[in-house]
């Protein structure tokens, strides 16, 4: 399985990661509550800084992230300033790219096979309702990665066509990236499938 994860000494990466999705879930919740006014943007900004400011994590790491997310940035205030005034359009475009770049950071700084063991240990007492911790830890790790994972492919797409000189548009862009974001998810089920995992 591809994964996002960058070997590191900081304190993201020595955080066991039951406690770092803990702290991380709860800075995305707190970001989704907060109401929407200029001051809640200038504070959801401020939490995203400070997340990456710690060492190991940085501000070029940041920076990287939110250049994947660009698209994501672009489109969600475009339909934001469409149909709403520009506070609400800022403060949702920051709520919704601070909750991805926070999250994205939980893929960053560990290895899919420590978050697969903290969720299936979070899980083991729905076992008595029925559910597969394995499976349902399995989904959620794949789900945890999956959007940097399409932000790290269109940035790939991106590069590629850049190198070959290639127009930048939106329309010369859609379907290579279509391409490679299916390739990827055909090698992910054959990889699951390999393991055991219907």
């Amino acid at each position: 399985m591809l994964t996002l994860y960058r070997p590191g000494n900081g304190p993201w990466h020595r955080l066991p990661a039951g406690p770092k999705i803990l702290a991380l879930m709860s800075i995305v919740l707190g970001i989704c509550f907060l109401p929407v006014s200029w001051v809640s943007a200038l504070i959801m900004a401020a939490l995203c800084l400070a997340v990456y400011a710690v060492p190991g994590a940085g501000m070029r790491v940041l920076g990287r992230q939110l250049v994947a997310v660009r698209w994501i940035i672009l489109v969600t205030a475009a339909g934001q300033l469409i149909f709403l005034g520009p506070e609400e359009a800022l403060t949702n475009t920051t709520r919704v790219t601070a909750a991805v770049v926070i999250s994205g950071l939980l893929a960053l700084t560990t290895p899919v096979s420590e978050l697969l063991d903290a969720l299936e240990r979070a899980l083991a007492p729905l076992e008595r309702v029925g559910l597969d911790p394995q499976r349902a830890a399995l989904v959620l790790a794949i789900t945890l990665n999956t959007l940097p994972v399409l932000a790290s492919l269109a940035r790939e797409v991106r590069e590629a066509q850049r190198a070959r000189g290639g127009r930048q548009s939106l329309r010369h862009f859609a379907m290579p990236f279509l391409v490679v974001a299916l390739k990827h998810a055909d090698a992910l089920g054959d990889a699951l499938t390999a393991r055991g995992v219907r």
